[in-house]
């Protein structure tokens, strides 16, 4: 995988970019990445701290599960720090659940 180049990387293992534009300038973003099958994945969600607290990130979020949902998926994942549990579990509606992580480094 490291040998392929960026742009390939991309477009094999992304299903897509959400975006918010302002005044033709990128304002806000999440990406949803892919595992090929029915699993995808919120990655990077992120607005313009002028435009934060304004529901842009829980629109960004409900794009990306409806896009989502339409591209065949049958689950979308996110993991967050402790201080983002109420806007995805509360504002988005994603729902705890199992998990397992091993630290690599």
């Amino acid at each position: 995988m490291l040998d392929d180049d960026w742009w390939g990387q991309v477009n094999r293992f992304s299903l897509g970019w959400v975006c918010l534009r302002q005044a033709g300038r990128l304002a806000g973003f999440v990406n949803v990445a892919w595992d090929g099958g029915v699993h995808a994945f919120l990655l990077d969600t992120a607005v313009a701290p002028s435009l934060q607290r304004q529901g842009h990130a829980t629109r960004l979020v409900a794009e990306a599960v409806a896009q989502a949902r339409a591209a065949g998926c049958e689950w979308l994942h996110v993991d967050f720090e402790p201080h983002l549990r109420g806007f995805y579990l509360d504002a988005c509606g994603f729902v705890p659940t199992e998990a397992g992580l091993v630290q690599l480094r």
